[in-house]
């Protein structure tokens, strides 16, 4: 496991374009660009490369934040060296093993969700999800009314090894929701069960 360390956003925007990089460890607080702007960037480019943001402040907007702009995983500075590498370790393992290669394609409604090329279209539109969006789509419409509590959710799509909050999941469902749903504050397709966690409504 080797690294390139660059001082600012811009460095390390210019690094993405030139190596083959499959993990990026990103401060918050950069010059110049800010590490939520390059995350989001990050994401719009390189959808498969994975993102550990590091900060100085841990309030669970802070944390939320970064989420939202797509990072997999956070870390609240001070923090030990040797629990950073074995977050990297845990995120490498899972993003590398967990490549789909199943021809399945799911219709749901309005919904196709194509595990071959791992696309996802609404009347025929492609709607743009990351991986973790997907394999979360994948999961719960293959199992359509089954309750699944936020910790099989991580376990499943994150790993059992997840470090992280279990916000990382209600974040994620809810951009999920905001991408397929005609009515995000009235879902069709992924369900709320109260005191338990999300579920795939079964007749759509």
């Amino acid at each position: 496991m080797c690294g390139i360390a660059v001082p600012s956003a811009e460095e390390g925007i210019n690094i993405l374009g030139q190596e083959k990089i499959d993990l990026v460890v990103l401060d918050i607080n950069l010059p110049g660009m800010n590490g939520y702007d390059m995350c989001r960037l990050i994401r719009e480019k390189y959808d498969d490369i994975a993102v550990i943001m590091l900060t100085a402040k841990s309030q669970d907007m802070d944390k939320i934040i970064g989420l939202e702009f797509g990072a997999d995983d956070y870390m609240i500075k001070p923090f030990n060296p040797q629990e950073l590498v074995a977050r990297i370790r845990t995120i490498l393992r899972r993003t590398r093993s967990g490549k789909v290669k199943s021809n399945d394609i799911v219709q749901c409604g309005k919904l196709k969700i194509d595990n071959y090329s791992r696309e996802v279209f609404k009347e025929d539109v492609e709607i743009k999800v990351t991986a973790k969006e997907f394999n979360l789509i994948y999961l719960l419409s293959t199992n359509p009314g089954k309750a699944y509590t936020r910790d099989e959710l991580l376990n499943q799509v994150w790993g059992e090894d997840f470090f992280g909050d279990v916000k990382t999941l209600d974040v994620h469902i809810r951009r999920i929701r905001e991408k397929i749903e005609d009515d995000p504050s009235n879902p069709v397709f992924i369900e709320t069960v109260w005191g338990v966690g999300y579920r795939w409504r079964k007749e759509v």
